[in-house]
């Protein structure tokens, strides 16, 4: 195997591994679980984002248990806002109900009490969890955007792998992190962001969009790398290895969040509080 497709390989399998990661650690992934309450295995996926103004399902199984309550409130909690509570009805043998749909950027926070003969037990020892609502996002583009995003990812970590080790390609692939990471992350990136909450961007020096700002210093330090390409390759190494860093923060971990006092789409805050 010749040197080229060896290190084309190095950055498809990190470029793999980033993807996965970036896809369990977001704010807005799924989480599942397995609890053992009253000699009874509960399992459930609770759900973290959610198409606005349609009812959030929220579904929980475990044969042998009695009842489930859901309990709701908007989020951030307000001190003195009651939670609603909801009685978890049995569907296709799990306990389900649903939360009132909330307007884009809408957040609710919520939990699950498990009745069972002689106890009370709450699911994830009562901690709530926090769903952000966003508009529906055409599938193409936000396919396109991702692909854009991830290719241009593979295509830094074969520049830096050339760079480091000086191979004739290493200059040429830098223009094309540079261009695919522009239209991936300031073009198709801001049209995304559109349709799901409202607003092309809310980034720096807008606003504190963490993702939004994230993309914006990708952007810059490959032109930078691409400026200075031809006076030191080590700048492309270190563009590499700063887009690695970018990476490896959680996807929308600060975003848009609406405030219900005023109506307002506010920015640069956690999914995960």
């Amino acid at each position: 195997m010749n040197k080229n497709r060896l290190l084309w390989i190095i950055a498809f399998a990190l470029t793999l591994v980033l993807a996965v990661y970036q896809r369990l650690s977001g704010p807005t992934h799924p989480i599942r679980g397995t609890e053992s309450i009253a000699g009874v295995q509960v399992k459930y996926r609770l759900l973290r984002s959610w198409t606005s103004h349609r009812p959030l399902p929220v579904r929980v199984s475990g044969d042998g248990i009695a009842s489930m309550r859901l309990h709701h409130r908007r989020y951030p909690l307000v001190p003195g806002e009651e939670w609603s509570v909801a009685q978890m009805v049995t569907y296709n043998g799990a306990f389900q109900a649903f939360i009132p749909g909330q307007p884009a950027a809408g957040k609710v926070a919520y939990k699950v009490e498990v009745i069972s003969p002689g106890r009370v037990t709450w699911i994830g020892a009562g901690k709530p969890v926090v769903a952000r609502f966003k508009n529906e996002v055409p599938a193409w583009l936000l396919v396109l955007h991702v692909v854009f995003m991830f290719a241009a990812l593979m295509l830094a970590f074969r520049a830096g792998l050339g760079a480091l080790l000086n191979d004739d390609r290493w200059q040429r692939l830098v223009t094309w992190v540079l261009g695919v990471t522009t239209c991936g992350g300031l073009l198709l990136g801001p049209i995304v962001q559109k349709y799901a909450f409202g607003a092309y961007w809310t980034g720096f020096p807008l606003g504190g969009d963490l993702t939004d700002s994230k993309t914006l210093f990708v952007v810059l330090i490959w032109l930078a790398a691409f400026l200075l390409r031809k006076k030191s390759r080590w700048w492309t190494a270190g563009a590499t290895v700063l887009m690695l860093i970018v990476y490896l923060i959680p996807h929308s971990l600060l975003g848009s969040e609406l405030d219900y006092k005023t109506g307002k789409i506010e920015t640069s805050k956690s999914v995960r509080d």
